[in-house]
């Protein structure tokens, strides 16, 4: 049986076409938009992979260290070391800054203070070496655009790249920088010159800490001032047989800490950290959905309307409404399939270009299609009417 409508659309194949790529690239962003949803939760998921940590012990009543400002001394390291379930216990900061590169430009940077060969420090490198010395070396996620060799500035010192390291990135995406966990608390926590000449001169002026009679106490106080014993986080790797929730709850009785386990920090990740930014782009998606469905309405329905005469001819030598329905429906499934596919394409191809990681899912594609052919389905429905009440009268009027 002769297809009418592919008959009707090879008659005005160059306007189909048209119509088609233009809603393929309003798929194709709709599908990006996804992928950057999909992006943001994987980002998260591979943070704490990562960090190779069963449990994190932050700073009491806080949600640390990558949601809320934490902060610990570091020698609670030694006690959760002690405690029973415990393998691996090791200090690590984070600090979200510009860090200037060799061609001195900014580049926004995590940068993590680890040790060595401990829970937190990159787990692969795909160049290079691990961190050997106490201070300034580094190991670079080949995002932030460093090579080997490279002297990567950080406050106040200088760091030569040691190590190239991929996929290591914070829950925003922004590539890590590992350094000395010694050189990162100075970063992180000591103050500038003249802050710190300024707090010596205060604390000189203060009677309470310049007493005749205590010779050594001003020199200490000012010595606290000028040293740093913070960390945000103690990474916790269990010993095999102890359940995280078990331990968790013997740490926060015994050592007055807030810690997390795997699905704690889960939960505060993607739950809370980027829930805003999953409703919004949740909101994009609806309005597109709902602007490629206006699109192919209309373009479908204008089609109808400009065949106006011909459906009457066919109503007049008896075509079944049945066939004519079916007719539009069809030109509205081939548009939606052809805007999928240029929509895929090229969702695919820019997906790579974009600044943060953008995570095309086969199953989101799926639904994708479907969705797509749905909603081309319901936008023909307008055209389908306007047919249907076609008089075949107009046909020889």
């Amino acid at each position: 049986m002769i297809s009418l409508a592919g008959r009707d659309i090879l008659h005005g194949w160059g306007k189909f076409a048209l119509t088609g790529l233009g809603l393929g690239l309003l798929i194709g962003v709709t599908l990006t938009m996804g992928g950057i949803y999909r992006g943001m939760v994987d980002d998260a998921q591979a943070l704490l992979n990562n960090s190779q940590a069963d449990l994190w012990v932050v700073q009491k009543d806080t949600q640390g260290p990558y949601a809320e400002a934490s902060s610990i001394k570091d020698d609670v390291v030694r006690s959760v070391r002690g405690m029973p379930g415990v393998a691996q216990a090791a200090n690590v900061t984070y600090l979200t800054m510009q860090v200037q590169r060799p061609s001195n430009d900014e580049a926004r940077t995590m940068v993590v203070g680890v040790e060595p060969g401990q829970p937190g420090a990159p787990a692969y490198l795909v160049a290079g070496r691990q961190l050997t010395r106490d201070h300034y070396e580094a190991v670079a996620d080949i995002k932030t655009g460093l090579a080997l060799g490279d002297a990567v500035r950080v406050r106040r010192h200088s760091y030569e790249v040691v190590g190239l390291t991929q996929r290591m990135v914070s829950s925003g995406g922004d590539p890590m920088l590992f350094v000395p966990l010694k050189d990162a608390q100075e970063a992180q926590f000591l103050k500038d010159n003249d802050t710190v000449i300024n707090d010596r001169i205060r604390t000189a002026n203060n009677p309470a800490f310049n007493r005749p009679g205590v010779p050594g106490l001003l020199e200490a106080v000012q010595g606290l001032q000028t040293s740093s014993h913070n960390v945000n986080a103690v990474l916790v790797q269990l010993q095999p047989g102890y359940q995280a929730d078990e331990v968790a709850e013997s740490l926060r009785r015994w050592k007055h800490v807030q810690v997390y386990t795997r699905a704690g920090m889960e939960d505060i990740l993607v739950a809370k950290l980027i829930a805003t930014s999953a409703k919004q782009i949740g909101m994009f998606l609806a309005i597109l959905s709902v602007v490629s469905a206006a699109i192919v309405a209309f373009i479908i329905y204008t089609m109808t309307l400009g065949k106006i005469r011909e459906i009457a001819v066919l109503k007049l030598i008896g075509t079944r409404n049945r066939t004519i329905a079916g007719m539009i429906l069809q030109q509205a499934l081939g548009l939606g399939l052809i805007g999928f596919m240029v929509g895929k394409i090229v969702a695919t191809l820019w997906a790579p270009i974009f600044p943060k990681f953008v995570l095309l899912m086969p199953s989101d594609a799926v639904i994708g299609l479907v969705a797509t052919l749905l909603i081309c389905a319901l936008a023909s429905t307008l055209a389908i009417r306007v047919a249907l009440k076609v008089d075949p009268a107009e046909a020889i009027g």
